[in-house]
């Protein structure tokens, strides 16, 4: 397509090759093109019909073989299924059928030729074929190349046609989430490898004449399969009803018709017109006339409405991030619309995305398809099943082995040795990873406390560092004014507190009129510091209404976009400005501006207001007083909030709508400054203090002033009142210099501190900290990357810092293999809550596309509660992730036990063992609540860990050890009498042997759970856990029961020998409490360190990058060198003799 949307090339062509990568932002995968081959396409349906089956569904399992097996490799121009593998490297393949359709495309029209549009859908995108390219592209890149200029002429709108056309590309407006019939998901789950597996286990079952335990778990397992197709029909249904936006709207027509039509129908391209009401957005758009209030909580978090302007013109790339300002997101809801049009009401839009092009489409694709996350954790966890297979393999062997001494049959050998296998895997297993997580995102709720990706919960218990925005986060949103200070010809003036004080003037003008505030409904709406601003100096807000003509001809018929009015005692001194248009605030820019005029249209000024190095920056050099940076480094060491505000007037005769920002804020006047208060938030200290307890590194990250920010880091606890500050000053490459890097101490820093410091002394008698600004950020990471891993090490402070390079800095310290979170308001966080992996947003939603965690609470006090719930998940699902491999052990070892003794468990003692005990223990023992305090030791992740593979060793072996004492003792009484040498299995019940083995293995699946259960110091003591401690309790009292006397219905019920010697039962239990004491003590030995990786292999570094910084920074007393120009290796002349 060019420029304007319409198709200019052919949509045929050949690839270069078969295997064509395309990793960039265009696709985001890999693709590969195959063609069907029909000879092979029979073969596999022959193979299917000969392996009943069993060849569809591992070609269901594995899409890459089914294809591979019926296709041949080819160009993906001539493709007709293609493998596609997405930019994180997943390993799942996923199989796409070419959708191909006819399409007439404008250029073509008057040859009456047709084109094939050939493309393909992969979670909810539109891949179209563009032969220029060689590639399948997503079809948002027919418009990215689109320039502001061409947003402003699809003003006069789309013909039928061309929006027809247009359609037939980019598809509907729709995010469409697909809710699958019952039976389609009653299919896919049944074909998922799990339940395969139970339907395995149920058929051998079933043909070993266990049909009590075949049926129970049968139903249950359809119970599972009900309870899980309901739950997920269910979430899609939400989903479906959240993410589906049909609306109507009014658009115009290339002939300047407005037609009403569903917003299914919306193209890119499209002219929106905004009725002054507002209304729910069905699309991404730019705003091209007219001005809108916002609500944007849904996508950022941020619950303030912004004012949303037109875009400026001209020959510049649009980007929807770059100019957020005057963009539209789909989803958010528009209050309010004005001066848009010739009466002043409503505005007029572009539409630039639509369905899952769309932020919300965003919002809506994490939530369907969310990032993986690479965690050890769930690495590990299918590592294991093939760990435990291996163990199933070595107890078939001996199965095998065993029962051919018996002179057992073929058949029977078959189904002993597979019923090991079913033993020994428990299909529960990975069930058991999620129970943690499910308990903790229940607990999260209650507190306000949402989360759309609940495998992160357990990844907070891993966090290393957690960063925060300042303002709103650590800080009150809302500033006070402290007062202003002027700037004249003879310096700064003394503060004047009021700035109803200051004489009528520009400084007066530039506090009433130099913001973006909006009335709705009689009340202003906007940032918090802008109202504090107007309020503070009385003047009131007017927004036309009614007849705007009247309005525009008081001040000498310019479009009015609100008025600003002095209080009625000060009319005849100050002079009702006009605001006539706007420059938002961008965090990039650090600024925002306006342009005013007085009654009758005279004079025209613009006033700026922004950070005081950007304004002064701007502004001529002779109006900035000499004093500016002393003042200004005064006020921002005391922790104020310094605004500065500059003026100049510009020429009446100026078309005010083509206006370009950069003329508008250049060669400026200084006026002065505005210093607000900002109060820290109470909880900010108590939860900083909290996690500097826990060692957990935090690090403020903000667009305040540096000085400002370092004040703040010191209030709440980052930085200690006898730690010094180091300011990193990285300067990058110009045509007069090479970049430099330097270190210099920041305020009470004496001559002697300095002198001990130079001497490189401070790592042994004062601590550091590095404070970074943005620019200095920006210039590390392009020129001095070799010393940006020390920089990040000991900064904590990271001021003027842009959105991108707040993202930057979480993705840099990720690379040091810190677990990063990250706290802010969602606001301009967005990108690094998303890159973090643990983002939360402070807000009032309960789900935003801004982070993974979205808060309710406005403090940082949801920080600690998440990593005490992070680790308490992350601690249950390892216990009960141990508990289930050890129950499926102990089984194991029971059934090897009962194998060489010809016999075997009976079908009801299965049942009791797996329903009555393990179940019911595995529901309730992941109850407990998070520990009060978040301890400094951080929980283990790793289930290969030494500690954790070979505590499951020792504890088999003590495990063996019981059942086999158990089985000797028995076989040592007086009254032992041999079972019946001519059956084996179950068809030898009762008997002694197995009566004994019972009876200790029932205790064992009860002390496992208590062994397991791991409280302090991530989790409550168990005794707070009283359900599970009452069923313990209960289990215990029903096991011992069963032993000592079960009287003869459950006996025959449960086919067990009647053993009149009470003295043996009371061994058995007594062989059992030895059991739980060696158990226990064996476990608190391995806590303590007993299986420690530094004992068996010594002291060896840390694989964790940060750590080895941290001890190689320990040991360079030289590092930073203080006062010293460092040059960037990239930069240095080597000189040869």
């Amino acid at each position: 397509m060019d420029r304007r949307g319409s198709l200019v090339e052919s949509q045929s062509g050949a690839s270069p090759s078969p295997r064509n990568p395309l990793l960039c932002p265009d696709s985001h995968m890999d693709v590969q093109g195959y063609r069907w081959v029909y000879w092979r396409v029979w073969l596999c349906r022959w193979g299917a019909v000969l392996s009943l089956g069993l060849l569809l569904i591992l070609f269901h399992w594995r899409p890459r073989l089914a294809v591979r097996a019926r296709c041949c490799s080819c160009p993906l121009a001539l493709a007709d299924v293609l493998l596609l593998r997405d930019s994180f490297g997943q390993r799942m393949e996923l199989v796409a059928d070419l959708e191909d359709s006819d399409w007439r495309d404008t250029v073509q029209l008057h040859r009456e030729e047709k084109t094939l549009l050939r493309y393909y859908l992969f979670e909810g995108l539109r891949y179209v074929w563009l032969a220029r390219k060689g590639a399948f592209c997503r079809v948002s890149v027919l418009n990215e190349d689109w320039t502001c200029n061409d947003l402003y002429s699809f003003q006069r709108g789309l013909s039928h046609l061309e929006q027809s056309s247009r359609k037939k590309v980019y598809g509907p407006n729709l995010i469409d989430v697909p809710v699958k019939s019952y039976m389609r998901l009653l299919v896919e789950e049944v074909l998922n490898p799990f339940y395969m597996f139970q339907v395995f286990s149920i058929t051998l079952w079933m043909v070993d004449k266990y049909y009590y335990y075949a049926s129970c778990i049968f139903l249950i397992s359809l119970l599972s399969i009900s309870v899980s197709l309901y739950e997920t029909r269910k979430q899609s249904t939400t989903l479906r009803s959240m993410a589906q936006l049909v609306t109507n709207v009014t658009i115009r027509r290339s002939s300047g018709e407005e037609e009403c039509v569903s917003s299914v129908e919306l193209v890119p391209g499209d002219c929106l017109l905004i009725p002054q009401e507002g209304l729910l957005l069905p699309c991404d758009a730019v705003l091209l006339a007219g001005e809108c209030m916002v609500n944007e909580s849904m996508l950022t978090g941020e619950s303030v409405p912004i004012l949303k302007t037109p875009l400026p013109a001209g020959e510049g790339r649009y980007s929807s991030q770059a100019q957020r300002r005057h963009t539209l997101f789909c989803g958010t809801q528009l209050i309010q619309a004005r001066g848009g049009s010739s009466d002043g009401g409503g505005a007029t839009a572009v539409v630039t995305s639509t369905g899952f092009f769309t932020a919300k489409g965003d919002l809506i694709s994490s939530i369907l398809h969310p990032q993986p996350i690479n965690f050890s954790f769930y690495r590990d966890a299918t590592k294991f099943l093939f760990f435990l297979g291996v163990v199933a393999l070595i107890g078939t062997i001996y199965s095998l082995v065993v029962l051919s001494r018996s002179n057992a049959t073929w058949t029977e050998l078959v189904i002993r040795a597979l019923d090991v296998v079913t033993i020994v895997v428990p299909p529960a297993l990975p069930a058991a990873i999620t129970t943690g997580t499910i308990y903790a995102q229940r607990r999260l709720k209650s507190q306000g406390v949402f989360c759309v990706s609940p495998p992160r919960i357990n990844v907070c218990g891993k966090v290393s560092i957690f960063c925060f925005d300042k303002t709103g986060t650590l800080t009150e949103e809302g500033l006070d004014v402290w007062g202003v200070v002027q700037a004249g010809q003879a310096g700064f003036s003394e503060l004047l507190p009021d700035p109803r004080l200051l004489p009528a003037g520009p400084m007066l003008s530039a506090l009433a009129c130099c913001h973006t505030v909006a009335l709705l409904e009689g009340q202003p709406l906007g940032d918090p510091l802008e109202l504090r601003m107007i309020q503070s100096t009385g003047w009131e807000l007017i927004e036309p209404e009614g007849d705007q003509k009247a309005l525009d001809a008081e001040f000498g018929g310019h479009r009015v976009l609100a008025v600003m009015r002095p209080p009625a005692q000060e009319v005849s001194v100050s002079e009702a400005g006009a605001i006539v248009r706007r420059f938002p605030f961008s965090s990039s820019l650090q600024r925002m501006s306006v342009v005013t005029v007085a009654p009758g249209g005279r004079p025209a000024l613009a006033f700026i207001k922004g950070a005081p190095e950007m304004v002064a920056s701007l502004s001529l050099r002779e109006t900035v007083p000499e004093q500016f940076s002393s003042i200004l480094r005064n006020f921002a060491s005391e922790g104020f909030r310094v605004l500065a505000l500059g003026y100049k007037p510009l020429d009446g005769k100026t078309d005010w709508r083509t206006l370009e920002r950069g003329v508008v804020e250049r060669d400026m006047q200084f006026l002065g400054l505005l210093v607000m208060k900002n109060m820290m938030k109470p909880e900010s200290g108590e939860v900083i203090n909290t996690l500097k307890l826990a060692q957990l590194r935090t690090v403020m990250v903000t667009g305040d002033n540096i000085l400002t920010a370092v004040n703040v880091a010191r209030n709440c606890g980052m930085m200690g009142s006898d730690e010094r500050v180091m300011f990193v000053h990285a300067t990058p490459q110009t045509a007069q210099s090479t970049p430099k890097l330097r270190f210099h101490l920041g305020e009470g820093g004496t001559q002697g501190t300095m002198e001990v410091l130079t001497e490189g002394l401070y790592q042994s008698g004062i601590s550091y900290h590095l404070a970074v600004n943005g620019k200095s950020f920006s210039a590390l990471c392009d020129y001095f990357p070799e010393y940006l891993p020390k920089v990040l090490m000991r900064a904590t402070v990271y001021a003027r810092m842009a959105p991108d390079q707040k993202t930057q800095l979480v993705k840099e310290l990720q690379k040091l293999n810190y677990r990063v979170g990250m706290c802010g308001d969602g606001a301009n966080d967005c990108g690094a809550l998303r890159a973090a992996d643990v983002g939360v947003s402070l807000s009032e939603a309960e789900a935003s596309v801004a982070s993974p965690f979205t808060s309710k609470s406005d403090n940082i006090s949801c920080v600690p509660l998440l990593i005490r719930e992070g680790r308490c998940s992350l601690v249950t699902s390892f216990s009960l992730f141990r508990y289930m491999a050890l129950y499926s052990l102990i089984q194991f070892c029971s059934v090897l036990v009962l194998y060489t003794e010809k016999t075997n468990l009976g079908d009801l003692q299965f049942l009791f063992f797996d329903l009555v005990l393990v179940t019911l223990l595995a529901i309730v023992m992941g109850r407990g609540g998070p520990s009060e305090e978040v301890h400094p030791r951080r929980p283990s992740a790793s289930l290969l860990a030494v500690p954790m593979v070979g505590g499951l060793f020792l504890h088999t072996s003590l495990i063996v050890l019981g059942q086999l004492a158990a089985l000797f003792i028995t076989k040592s009484q007086d009254w032992y009498v041999p079972l019946n040498s001519t059956k084996t299995g179950a068809a030898n019940l009762p008997n002694l042997e197995d009566t004994s083995v019972f009876a200790l293995s029932g205790y064992q699946y009860i002390i496992m759970a208590v062994v397991v259960t791991k409280g302090y110091p991530y989790k409550k003591p168990l005794y707070h856990n009283v359900v599970f401690l009452c069923i313990l309790l209960i289990l215990f009292a029903v096991m011992t029961w069963l032993v000592l006397c079960p009287g003869p219905v459950f006996s025959r019920l449960l086919q067990l020998n009647n053993i009149p010697d009470m003295n043996f039962k009371l061994l058995i239990v007594a062989l059992a409490a030895l059991n739980l004491l060696t158990c226990f003590v064996l476990e608190l030995l391995i806590d303590h360190g007993l299986l420690s990786c530094r004992l068996l292999r010594g002291n060896r570094p840390s694989k964790k990058k940060y750590k080895q910084l941290d001890l190689l920074l320990s040991d360079c007393p030289s590092w930073p060198p203080l006062n010293q120009a460092l040059s960037s290796a990239q930069y240095t002349v080597i000189g040869l003799s």
